[in-house]
């Protein structure tokens, strides 16, 4: 993080073709999403403000692919544990319906750990969130305890 005297501050990162991409924070609160010249990194060639709202669509857009491939990673350290994404499909009888009513932990010993849902994660979902069809249900558990949460998650 740079501060930037009477504006805020400033964190970026250079990506692999020596592009900076960065945030300004604005002591108002105000953020600033910037991107570098390609041809000079110390030049800015593109800058968009950024509502709270946007930041945190951003923020999840990016960070929802990120959080499960992490979860994957960190399950392959522990053998015979997995990470899956469940589909809830239109239809599932568990659409507009909680967590607690699945009972998944107890039928299938799996673990939801996160929910994504259009783009926005989820994580830790407590036993009275609701379902919609579409979510995308991130799970832990054994190969056989994650065949059952699938098949549960479409036919109940």
């Amino acid at each position: 993080m740079t501060p930037l005297p009477g504006l805020g501050t400033q964190q970026e990162f250079t990506t692999d073709s020596g592009r900076r991409i960065g945030v300004i924070t604005y002591r108002d609160g105000r953020m600033e999403l910037i991107v570098s010249d390609p041809r000079d990194p110390d030049k800015i060639c593109a800058a968009t403000d950024l509502t709270g709202e946007e930041t945190n669509t951003l923020a999840n857009l990016l960070g929802a692919p990120q959080l499960v491939r992490q979860l994957s990673e960190q399950q392959r350290e522990v053998t015979g544990v997995t990470t899956w994404q469940l589909p809830l499909p239109p239809g599932s009888p568990f659409d507009g319906r909680t967590l607690g009513e699945t009972e998944m932990r107890t039928r299938t010993s799996v673990s939801i750990v996160a929910v994504i849902r259009d783009g926005s994660v989820l994580p830790s979902p407590r036993p009275d969130f609701v379902f919609a069809a579409g979510d995308l249900v991130v799970v832990v558990g054994t190969a056989e305890g994650l065949r059952a949460a699938g098949e549960i998650m479409e036919n109940g």
